[in-house]
C-alpha cells in the first residue's frame, strides 16, 4: 500500500487530475441502485493522499473539486433527462445542467479539502493517523452546509454508504445521515491510509488489526440493526390505503389535449383493486394520488370536483398532490396581481370538500421557480414545470396535516423528502409521512431509485412510516424501519392496497437532530488531538 500511496502522491498534472476525477466517479457506485459501498475503501484513501501531495490549500482545493466533480457528475447526470421532456425548449441547456450542477456542488468538497489541508501534518512522510479524523470532520461539516445553504441539496450524502443493507440502515435512527457521513469517511478511509503510511512490511496480525479498525464499527452497527429489526411491527387499526401510480408519460403530462384522459385514468385505477378486479374502493379508507395528479387546478374546476364527489364513497378520503392558487381563481378570468401558485397536497372528503392542505415549502430552483426571476426571465429562461411564473412557498415552519382517520400527517412533496433533520419542523410529532412525487421527469435512469432510497432513510430517522405515491416510480409503503412492504417500480402502472404501519417511539436522531453530528465531530476532534499528543 505504501507503493500505491507513493504513486498517487507523486502524480502531477493531467495524471493527478484524472486520478481525482476517476476516484470521485467510482465513489458514486457506493449508492443506490448499485450499493457497492466497498469501493469507498479504495477511493477515499486516494482523496486523502491527494491532500497529502498538496503543497498548500489551493492545490488541495483543486484536488477536492476534481474529486467532487467526478462524484457529483456520475451521481446526477440523469438530471439531463428533465430537459428532454420539452426538448424543443430546453434541450440546449443539457450540457450546462449536467456540468454546472456538479461543478457547483464540488465547490463544497474543494472547500473541505482546503480546510482540512490547513490542519494537515507538516511532515507528510511521518504518517499521521489523526489526519483521517481531520478529513472526516472537514468534509462532514461541509456536507451539512451543502444540505442547508442556498436552499440546500443533500443528494447522495456519503453517510448513505453505511445504510445498506437494511440492518445497517437502522444506524440512521441513532446518528442521522450527516453524522453517518462523518463516520463513513473514517471507516472507509482508515484501512488503506494506515497501511499506506507504513514504511515497513507489516505482519499479517498487524494488517488484521488495522482492518478491524473499520470492520468492527460496521459490525456493531449491523448487530444493532439486526436487533432492532426483530421488534414486531404493529399497524394502525381501521386504515386501508390505496396508492395509485398511473405512469403518465411526462411529455404528455401538461398537454391540454390529455388532461381529461389523465384525470379519467386516475379514476379508473382508483376504482379497481391491484389485481385488476373492480371493487369501487370497497373498504379503502384513504386513496392516495401522486404529485400534481390532476394536470390542472382542480379547485377551479367544478366538473372535476363533481366527478370526485360521485366517485369517492362515504368513509373514504382522497389525498392527492395538486396545484392550487391562493386565492382560488374564477375559471376564465385573468390572474390578478399577487395571486400565488402553490404545489400542494390536498385531502378531499366524499363531498369533494377540502379537509386538509399542505403547501410545499422547499421549491426546486429552475424547476419550480427561477432565482433572480426578473433578470433570467428577461433573457428568455423559464422554469421547467407547468405554467408561466414561479411557484410560491407555503407556510414555515412546515405544519402537519390533520386528515380524518389518520395519525398526524407530515406532507412532503417530491424532493422535500431528501432533507435530514428538517422534515419535521414543529413540536408535534407525525405518525405518518406522505410523500407525493413525480420521478417521470428522469426517465429510466438511476435518479428515481436514488430518490426512493433516500426517502426510506427518512422513515428510519423519524421512526415514522412513509407512504410514497409517484406518478412514475417508485410508489411504496415503507415501515418505520425502512422495510418496503409494498411497491410499484419504475414504469409500472397500477395500484397498491396496504394497511398502515404504526410509528415507533421517536428514535435518538428524531429527538436530538443534527446535534448527533456535533457530538461525532467533537469526538473525532478529541481523537485527532489525542493521537497527535501521543505521537509527540
Amino acid at each position: 500500500m505504501a507503493a500505491l500511496r507513493a504513486k498517487v502522491v507523486s502524480s502531477i498534472g493531467w495524471t493527478r487530475a484524472f486520478l481525482a476525477i476517476a476516484a470521485g466517479s467510482l465513489s458514486a457506485l457506493a449508492f443506490a441502485p448499485f450499493f457497492a459501498s466497498p469501493v469507498l475503501f479504495f477511493t477515499l484513501p486516494v482523496f486523502i493522499w491527494l491532500i497529502d501531495a498538496s503543497s498548500g490549500w489551493r492545490q488541495a482545493a483543486t484536488s477536492g473539486w476534481l474529486f467532487g466533480f467526478g462524484y457529483f457528475f456520475f451521481s446526477l447526470f440523469w438530471v439531463g433527462e428533465a430537459f428532454l421532456v420539452e426538448a424543443d425548449k430546453f434541450a440546449w441547456l443539457i450540457p450546462f445542467a449536467i456540468t454546472l450542477l456538479p461543478a457547483g456542488l464540488a465547490l463544497y468538497w474543494a472547500a473541505a479539502a482546503a480546510t482540512a489541508q490547513r490542519f494537515w501534518p507538516r511532515d507528510q512522510s511521518s504518517g499521521d493517523v489523526a489526519r483521517i479524523f481531520v478529513f472526516a470532520i472537514s468534509l462532514a461539516a461541509f456536507e451539512w452546509l451543502r444540505g442547508h445553504l442556498f436552499t440546500g441539496f443533500p443528494w447522495n450524502l456519503p453517510g448513505y454508504a453505511l445504510t445498506y443493507p437494511l440492518p445497517l440502515m437502522q444506524s440512521a435512527a441513532i446518528f442521522g445521515s450527516y453524522a453517518l457521513t462523518a463516520i463513513a469517511l473514517v471507516v472507509f478511509a482508515a484501512p488503506l491510509v494506515i497501511l499506506g503510511d507504513s514504511r515497513e512490511r507489516l505482519s499479517r496480525q498487524t494488517v488484521l488489526r488495522i482492518c478491524a479498525f473499520s470492520l468492527l464499527p460496521i459490525g456493531l452497527l449491523f448487530g444493532y440493526g439486526s436487533w432492532r429489526l426483530a421488534e414486531p411491527q404493529a399497524v394502525v387499526p381501521g386504515v386501508k390505503l390505496r396508492i395509485v401510480q398511473p405512469s403518465v408519460p411526462q411529455r404528455e403530462k401538461w398537454m391540454p389535449q390529455f388532461q381529461r384522459r389523465i384525470f379519467d385514468d386516475h379514476i379508473a385505477l382508483s376504482l379497481q383493486a391491484p389485481d385488476g378486479t373492480k371493487d369501487a374502493l370497497a373498504g379503502v379508507t384513504h386513496l392516495i394520488w401522486p404529485e400534481a395528479a390532476m394536470p390542472f387546478f382542480p379547485l377551479e374546476s367544478r366538473e372535476a370536483l363533481d366527478i370526485l364527489a360521485s366517485v369517492v364513497p362515504s368513509g373514504t378520503t382522497l389525498v392527492t398532490g395538486a396545484l392550487r392558487h391562493d386565492p382560488n381563481l374564477v375559471p376564465g378570468q385573468p390572474v390578478p396581481t399577487g395571486t400565488r401558485a402553490l404545489n400542494s397536497i390536498l385531502a378531499f372528503d366524499e363531498h369533494a370538500d377540502v379537509v386538509a392542505i399542505y403547501d410545499k415549502i422547499k421549491l426546486v430552483p429552475f424547476g419550480e421557480y427561477l432565482p433572480i426571476e426578473p433578470m433570467l426571465s428577461a433573457i428568455g429562461l423559464q422554469k421547467l414545470t407547468y405554467g408561466r411564473g414561479s411557484f410560491s412557498a407555503g407556510e414555515v415552519p412546515r405544519p402537519l396535516m390533520s386528515i380524518p382517520g389518520l395519525p398526524p400527517v407530515l406532507g412532503l412533496v417530491c424532493y422535500e423528502v431528501l432533507f435530514p433533520g428538517t422534515a419535521v419542523q414543529g413540536s408535534e410529532r407525525p405518525g405518518l409521512i406522505i410523500n407525493v412525487t413525480n420521478d417521470g421527469w428522469f426517465g429510466n435512469t438511476i435518479g428515481p431509485y436514488q430518490h426512493f432510497y433516500q426517502a426510506r432513510v427518512r422513515a428510519v430517522e423519524e421512526g415514522t412510516p412513509l407512504v410514497r405515491a409517484a406518478n412514475n416510480g417508485v410508489s411504496a409503503v415503507i415501515d418505520p424501519y425502512g422495510r418496503v412492504l409494498h411497491e410499484l417500480l419504475l414504469n409500472v402502472r397500477g395500484s397498491i392496497d396496504s394497511a398502515l404501519p404504526a410509528s415507533v417511539s421517536p428514535p435518538i436522531y428524531a429527538r436530538a437532530g443534527d446535534w448527533m453530528l456535533v457530538l461525532v465531530l467533537v469526538l473525532f476532534a478529541g481523537f485527532a488531538a489525542g493521537i497527535r499528543r501521543s505521537t509527540r
